[in-house]
């Protein structure tokens, strides 16, 4: 966990307790994302924590101009460069069937803004001889469900992304993790009908923690979602498209 961690959309439950955890492991942080006020507050926290410095740096994954700036930061950091990726947005899906205007969003946040960030700074990673990068993806992207399809599309593609980034950049010496939450207590699900087993943000941190110390490429946190979505894949098609889940 040493080296410099960049945190893409910081200010999100999730991201704020993993980068607490690094913090907390000494390593430099740069926290990212819109909202500087926010984020230069979270940086200060984060110092206080241990973290051996911290930086507020502005991205929007819908703007691009914002990628080449925190590109040309993380080359002024010492040593490895990592990143975790906990951009993302969802609205519902009955939003995106009255606005079918949405689904450009969702799909800038959750796969092609992450994605072109981290093609990149990858050739920086690489001359480094590697790093980690830790991608947020969904168990909403294993199979289409009729409530959010159009998320789960996004989420899908990402991890796809994700899964060659792993065979290239492994070549360098650095690795990636995949990461699939399932319903986690964040501002993006607190008006989410039908949530069941919801998990703290810090439970899903400190499994990401340790799939890093570890060198897992796929996780599902918690773990008992890999047996939920295990068993989701396995439904038939003629039988799964008149279920409601």
């Amino acid at each position: 966990m040493t080296g410099t961690w960049i945190i893409l959309g910081a200010t999100s439950s999730m991201a704020r307790a993993y980068a607490r955890a690094v913090a907390e492991r000494g390593a430099r942080v740069l926290v990212a994302g819109r909202d500087m006020d926010e984020l230069k507050a979270l940086a200060a926290d984060l110092v206080a924590r241990g973290a051996s410095a911290a930086e507020a740096v502005k991205f929007d994954a819908r703007d691009a101009k914002t990628y080449a700036p925190l590109v040309k930061t993380a080359e002024m950091e010492p040593g490895e460069i990592n990143v975790a990726v906990f951009v993302g947005s969802m609205p519902s899906q009955a939003e995106i069937d009255e606005d079918p205007g949405l689904i450009d969003g969702v799909a800038t946040d959750n796969f092609i803004g992450p994605a072109h960030f981290l093609a990149e700074i990858l050739p920086l990673m690489e001359a480094r001889a590697g790093g980690t990068v830790v991608g947020v993806a969904s168990v909403a992207g294993d199979r289409g469900r009729i409530g959010n399809y159009t998320y789960g599309a996004a989420k899908a593609a990402f991890a796809t992304f994700l899964s060659g980034l792993r065979n290239r950049l492994s070549r360098a010496g650095g690795h990636v993790v995949t990461v699939k939450p399932g319903f986690v207590d964040t501002a993006m699900t607190w008006t989410v009908e039908g949530m069941f087993l919801v998990a703290p943000p810090e439970k899903v941190a400190s499994d990401i923690v340790k799939a890093v110390e570890k060198g897992k490429n796929v996780i599902y946190t918690p773990g008992f979602w890999l047996i939920i979505m295990t068993i989701i894949k396995l439904i038939p098609e003629r039988i799964f498209k008149k279920l409601s889940i």
